[in-house]
């Protein structure tokens, strides 16, 4: 019990002294699965609104792969950026292996099936609702999709900031590619699971806490957006 509140006191000690190891880790963090979220959206978005509406044959199968992606192993997609990434691998040119590149590329594969599935379900169930309205006043398909998009905008940014907390609290995936290299590719997750092993319970103790503290954030703000959400349904339902 006494390491326990040694650990925690040190703990609170870097925090509040603003250690620049611990803070330096959290904002590589904060980047790396910011720009793969951001990667993820831009190819995910458009992705999930066409396959919303489209239909043609097969759709389904490619509906039911889509979802199937969301069970992989994080470490799975890990390996699989590092074959491309490594010396022998078709991409191995690029020199990005352990490297923020290989990470922000790894979380992007990782999340991108979460973006377009959890995104093509909202958008369909928006266009069951009122596509043919939509449709019938002349709006082509990608005019519909940005409208219900827009519709649907809290519950949209729900699943973007459920995407980027999967992200940030990865480990498996950036550790393969990112080779936890302290200074340049080490994160908050990959740190903790060090410092863990190494016995230096304070810093990754203090490294919990910040994770701790972005996922209840992301949860806080999920809950507004909700909120915010159920009140605009509200007000169009009491002027209709």
């Amino acid at each position: 019990m006494g390491t326990l509140g040694e650990s925690v006191r040190l703990a609170f000690g870097l925090l509040l002294s603003g250690d620049a190891v611990l803070w330096h880790t959290v904002a590589r963090s904060l980047l790396v699965s910011g720009l793969a979220c951001a990667f993820a959206c831009v190819v995910g978005l458009p992705l999930s609104a066409w396959l919303a509406l489209a239909r043609f044959a097969g759709r389904g199968a490619v509906v039911t792969v889509l979802n199937a992606l969301l069970a992989v192993p994080s470490v799975l997609v890990g390996l699989l950026v590092y074959l491309l990434l490594s010396r022998s691998g078709p991409l191995g040119h690029l020199g990005w292996l352990f490297s923020l590149h290989a990470m922000v590329l790894a979380q992007a594969l990782l999340v991108l099936p979460l973006v377009a599935a959890l995104t093509r379900q909202l958008i369909e169930d928006a266009h069951a609702r009122g596509g043919e309205q939509l449709q019938s006043l002349g709006a082509g398909r990608a005019l519909r999709a940005l409208l219900l998009a827009w519709d649907e905008r809290h519950a949209l940014l729900t699943v973007l900031i459920t995407v980027f907390g999967r992200a940030i609290s990865e480990v498996g995936t950036v550790m393969i590619v990112g080779g936890n290299i302290e200074g340049y590719t080490r994160v908050m997750t990959t740190a903790i699971a060090l410092e863990t092993s190494k016995g230096d319970l304070p810093l990754a103790l203090a490294l919990g806490l910040v994770l701790l503290l972005v996922v209840w954030a992301l949860h806080a703000l999920v809950a507004v957006l909700r909120r915010l959400g159920q009140r605009g349904t509200a007000a169009v339902e009491t002027a209709a």
